[in-house]
């Protein structure tokens, strides 16, 4: 008896986790039409959860690197935001050169990665600046971390940008960053100099 009520309780639990991840794609999907659509009023403020991006950033990552990144996970503090996920580097999609090696081993098979970033924003423009990557506990930089952005971040996203101020589109003003949420700022006019 106390089996077969563990089994009902865990698929319980497994029900209502599928759920509520699927409500929060569905939720920001919903703000990204939104925002994308324009039709957030001029003025208003929409709000995107921690979750609702980490739940996001699951269903895309199967779809742009099937099977390669597992578990994310998304902190947002206030100017700061940072990932986590067990990431297989070489099943990502990526151009040029092969890694070495050296560089295989450290990459190949299921490996934590964290990255922190701060991002500033502000009329209609924003930064993004990339504080610390980590994968295994070991901090990556300089070289190596040049060699993982133009190999594995900017063929799956080749309009990211770091360390450079863009602009932001759709009337967007700024991104505020608090405990667990980004408010995405609408302009209250549309004209910016």
């Amino acid at each position: 008896m106390a089996a077969r009520t563990y089994s009902f309780v865990l698929l319980i639990c497994t029900v209502l986790s599928a759920a509520t991840a699927a409500t929060a794609v569905d939720a920001a999907l919903a703000k990204f039409a939104l925002i994308e659509q324009d039709r957030a009023p001029a003025g208003s403020r929409v709000s995107l959860t921690a979750s609702e991006l980490a739940a996001y950033a699951r269903v895309q990552a199967e779809v742009i690197a099937p099977g390669a990144v597992h578990d994310p996970k998304l902190t947002i503090t206030p100017g700061h935001a940072e990932a986590f996920a067990m990431i297989d580097f070489l099943r990502l999609p990526q151009v040029g050169p092969q890694p070495g090696w050296i560089l295989r081993k450290l990459l190949e098979g299921q490996r934590p990665l964290r990255v922190r970033v701060r991002i500033q924003s502000a009329h209609g423009r924003a930064r993004v600046d990339v504080e610390r990557v980590e994968i295994s506990g070991v901090a990556v930089e300089g070289r190596t971390l040049d060699f993982l952005l133009s190999q594995f971040v900017i063929p799956s996203f080749p309009e990211a940008k770091t360390g450079v101020w863009f602009g932001l589109s759709h009337k967007i003003e700024r991104l505020d960053l608090g405990n667990g949420v980004v408010r995405v700022v609408i302009a209250a006019s549309v004209s910016r100099e």
